[in-house]
């Protein structure tokens, strides 16, 4: 289903400071949408709900196409895009892996039309790339956990809607071409993209095929070196990608459509450099050179089919339908240094055993709902629907066949519904549903990894265990409910309580089991997450001002945290997680004519119990693995005619992490655990963007770190304090020219 929501100046993360004010850092939450003419409206297909967004107790921000090609010309995917646009996103890691990346201070869930890219029992975190932002038109966030979508959506939902349908009779379509250099337009550092997308409209029937080719060179930072490279987790730096996508669709009747969407996406890793390892110490990021990476390089490769059914008027009422089907292959890269967690002294006594892993997950997924207002009481609308997913997931290690992950089968089935009351006239309205979750989880015996077990320096103690599989099975009725209140037009205040749902990455848990004599019937670690958010939000649309103001707080008791061992391989705790947040977002329409200038800022402060017997209090803050800094963001946009520009300035500030780890850390003069790295300093990066439309299309020329800032990334500067080889800097000044042409 869907919602509407008006192009407002601030929809989106607010923008950056005027070209008059280029020194000055912005930050911003989801960027403004272009102007549109009052009638206009985006539809908010994540929402499930044919409302008005100023209907629903949600902070919902679109990000629409002019916005979204702009910032993938500027930092290079649709994942960037959104972290750059939205204060409590966090920082991207500029690397394959979305690891620790959160909205919120949660895991947010990813889906193309609705469709989840998420893996529940093993998270690959590559699900931020799936498709190309090419065939995308618009990006749907909506904030905090809900059980909108189903499983998965804590932190929120990132849904990216693809490419409609032509409106047109005959032929149209787009080309893009797009070429990208380093600071020192380096050979190595020089990348290139083509794409097109043809479409063809007659009648009732319609078609769209389109492909795009990228190929990434390394990057550099700051200071002229090359970025060093995550062998193990990927890299979007020297790769290729080749994405696909096909759209069908026919018109029954005048108000009924069918459409069949296909898409496939395949990222691979060069595998010509390795890792040069840095020193933190000393602020010396890790490096690169050239050499030939051991095994396969890292790749990722998704492919996906959708079959929808729309009836905008069936009884009355709006219905969706929806089957998918969804497959993933994630491969890991091998290290040059053996991987400690793959050892074996039976296949090798001398440890120096090589092995990588992959990932593999196949869903098979149905979506259904109805809505309509109540026959006689037409203030009330209500919406039924019914969710269901399998999921199929396993992870082998590839050069012995041997499993770290065992195959697992994951079912859910969720009945829901949802009430919307509208009061004096709109002035004030009701708004709440239910939503049952019945999940079954299917595990067979298996055996874990020798290593699982080694406390060194004794190999005796090599060996694994024997885990007892299981079909464990979890239920709950998730509830939600708000009021929102809009006095005058434009003007609201909202409050509103919501559960959001799902399991926590059991392949991690499952693989880790350490101790003998477990049975997953009765492993409480993989028992699912629940967290409750609790929202208070203004909001102002009037006249060129367009700002809100939104403080939330959620909650789970057993809550998912990724926690590093020494070989540096992250594993899962179930701890209670505490966490809240302001966000304040500003947009504004200056006196001079095609000016617009935004500010946002996010606050998130994250807590939990730190015991290793817990007590339910919570008292250590979450590291940067878990939780964003926070941030500011300045924006200025200006139009005028064909010609068009952005700048565009994200603070992250300066973040100590204190707990009781931290506490004893501090007070031993030598500092064993060297906590104190993690804490982070801060930075302040600038982004430019240019564009002339011309009668041959249009030509664009975007400017990334525009000052050639020297940084450590904010994932690498809060975790691993011990590890050089994972302290990597951030990309420097960075040439995107581009031509793209619509017929």
């Amino acid at each position: 289903m869907a919602v509407r929501a008006r192009p407002s100046l601030l929809s989106l993360p607010l923008l950056t400071l005027a070209a008059t004010l280029p020194q000055v850092a912005h930050a911003q939450q989801a960027e403004p949408r272009k102007d549109a003419d009052a009638s206009e409206e985006i539809v908010v297909t994540a929402a499930r709900t044919v409302l008005p967004p100023n209907a629903l107790p949600l902070t919902i921000d679109v990000i629409d196409k002019q916005r979204l090609d702009q910032q993938i010309a500027i930092s290079g995917s649709v994942t960037d895009a959104v972290a750059n646009l939205t204060p409590s996103f966090s920082p991207t890691r500029q690397k394959l892996s979305g690891a620790g990346e959160t909205l919120r201070g949660r895991s947010p869930l990813y889906a193309i039309n609705g469709i989840p890219q998420s893996t529940p029992m093993r998270d690959g975190s590559r699900d931020g790339f799936t498709i190309d932002g090419f065939f995308v038109d618009r990006v749907e966030l909506i904030y905090g956990s809900n059980a909108l979508q189903g499983i998965g959506g804590t932190g929120g939902i990132v849904n990216q809607v693809t490419v409609g349908a032509p409106k047109t009779e005959g032929i149209s379509g787009r080309v893009l071409l797009q070429g990208t250099a380093d600071n020192d337009f380096r050979s190595d550092g020089i990348g290139g993209k083509a794409a097109g997308l043809v479409q063809w409209k007659s009648g009732r029937f319609d078609a769209s095929f389109g492909a795009a080719y990228e190929k990434r060179g390394v990057f550099y930072d700051g200071d002229g070196r090359r970025v060093g490279l995550n062998l193990t987790q990927g890299e979007t730096q020297d790769s290729t990608t080749v994405s696909l996508f096909s759209r069908i669709g026919y018109q029954l009747g005048d108000t009924g459509r069918i459409d069949l969407i296909a898409s496939r996406f395949e990222l691979k890793g060069g595998g010509n450099y390795v890792a040069v390892p840095g020193n933190r110490a000393t602020g010396l990021p890790t490096s690169a050179i050239r050499g030939d990476a051991p095994g396969k390089p890292a790749a990722s490769r998704t492919e996906s089919v959708a079959l929808t059914y729309t009836d905008t008027a069936l009884g009355g009422g709006n219905f969706v339908g929806q089957i998918f089907f969804n497959r993933t292959h994630d491969r890991f890269g091998g290290e040059i240094a053996p991987i400690a967690t793959f050892q074996d002294p039976r296949l090798d006594p001398a440890e120096k055993l090589f092995d990588q892993s992959e990932n593999r997950s196949r869903k098979l997924g149905a979506k259904l709902s109805y809505e309509r207002a109540v026959p006689g009481f037409e203030a009330l609308t209500a919406t039924l629907g019914f969710d269901a997913l399998i999921d199929k997931t396993e992870q082998r290690l590839i050069a012995t066949g041997r499993v770290w992950v065992p195959p697992s089968d994951f079912r859910s089935l969720a009945p829901f519904a949802q009430a919307n009351l509208k009061l004096f006239g709109g002035k004030l309205r009701l708004a709440g549903g239910a939503r049952y979750e019945n999940v079954a989880i299917r595990i067979d015996d298996y055996y874990t990894l020798a290593s699982t077990t080694y406390v060194a320096p004794n190999k005796a103690t090599y060996g694994g265990v024997a885990v007892a599989g299981g079909k464990p099975k979890f239920e709950d009725l998730l509830f939600n409910g708000g009021v929102i209140v809009e006095p005058v037009a434009g003007i609201r205040a909202y409050a509103s309580y919501a559960e959001g749902f799902t399991v926590p990455d059991i392949g991690r848990i499952t693989r880790a089991i350490k101790v003998p004599g477990v049975d997953l019937d009765h492993y409480l670690d993989i028992s699912p997450i629940v967290s409750n958010n609790r929202e208070i939000g203004v909001e102002v649309k009037r006249g060129p001002l367009d700002g809100s103001v939104t403080y939330f707080w959620s909650s789970s008791d057993k809550g998912q945290l990724l926690i590093a061992r020494a070989s540096g391989i992250f594993d899962v705790q179930r701890q209670r997680v505490e966490i809240q947040g302001l966000e304040v977002n500003l947009g504004v329409k200056l006196p001079v004519p095609g000016l617009k200038a935004s500010i946002g800022y996010a606050h998130l402060s994250g807590r939990y119990d730190a015991d290793a017997v817990p007590d339910g209090k919570v008292d250590t803050d979450l590291d940067g693995t878990n939780i964003s800094p926070d941030r500011i963001n300045l924006a200025a946009d200006y139009a005028s005619g064909p010609f068009s520009a952005r700048v565009q300035t994200q603070f992250y500030l300066s973040r100590r992490f204190d707990g009781k780890a931290r506490a004893i850390d501090d007070a031993n003069p030598l500092h064993p655990q060297k906590l104190f790295m993690n804490d982070f300093g801060g930075y302040v990066l600038t982004d430019a963007y240019v564009r002339y439309q011309t009668r041959l299309g249009g030509l664009s020329l975007s400017v990334t770190n525009l000052f050639d800032k020297m940084y450590i990334d904010y994932s690498s500067d809060t975790r691993l304090p011990n590890d050089n080889t994972v302290f990597y800097a951030g990309r420097g000044r960075t040439f995107t020219l581009g031509w793209d042409y619509r017929f």
